[in-house]
């Protein structure tokens, strides 16, 4: 059993991985490969010259393997309630289990709609429906959060990157039960 379990890996569903393992959470981020974001050419990336897309998504995913995120490749087609938590099924016969479930699936929103999430109509040109959450991420489900495009933000991957951090400290707040920070010193020189 996870304690997360991130659907999505784009910039969202990474950067919201990586928060989570560092707080020490057990975290999968299952990720059908399929993103818009590899076809992408980013000029505008803060922290980064010219990258591709495909770049990006390969920094962020040995980054979120660097900090424990155990990432596969799924298509997810059902996510239920099971007892305390959520039961992700695959179309390859796959089952996970997780504690809580962040939606970063982009401009899908058809896994959303098929378990029964309050959906919105989109404002962003190619994403027609969005997932209704509140400021935190909180979906009309309970333990199920979205964030990035899936979410409703600007498909800037600058932007998505930021509501899935957003998100993840959120959901880990919550847990803990007081407000997550997630900063590190500069070791002093000696």
């Amino acid at each position: 059993m996870y304690d997360v379990a991130v659907i999505g890996g784009g910039p969202a569903g990474q950067s919201a991985s990586l928060f989570l393992s560092r707080s020490g959470l057990k975290t999968l981020l299952l990720d059908n490969e399929k993103g818009l974001t590899q076809r992408a050419l980013l000029k505008n990336h803060y922290g980064t010259g010219e990258i591709t897309g495909t770049e990006l998504v390969e920094t962020g995913r040995k980054q979120a393997e660097e900090f424990g995120t155990e990432i596969k490749k799924a298509q997810v087609t059902d996510i239920s309630k099971n007892g305390e938590g959520f039961a992700i099924e695959t179309e390859d016969g796959e089952t996970f289990e997780a504690g809580e479930v962040i939606l970063a699936t982009g401009a899908n929103a058809k896994l959303a709609e098929r378990i029964g999430l309050k959906t919105k109509a989109g404002q962003e040109k190619y994403v027609k429906t969005v997932i209704e959450t509140d400021p935190d991420g909180h979906t009309s489900i309970d333990g199920i959060w979205a964030a990035g495009v899936a979410a409703g933000v600007s498909v800037h991957t600058i932007v998505t990157s930021g509501d899935g951090a957003k998100t993840a400290i959120n959901l880990i707040s919550k847990r803990k039960e007081e407000r997550y920070i997630d900063h590190e010193a500069v070791p002093a020189k000696k």
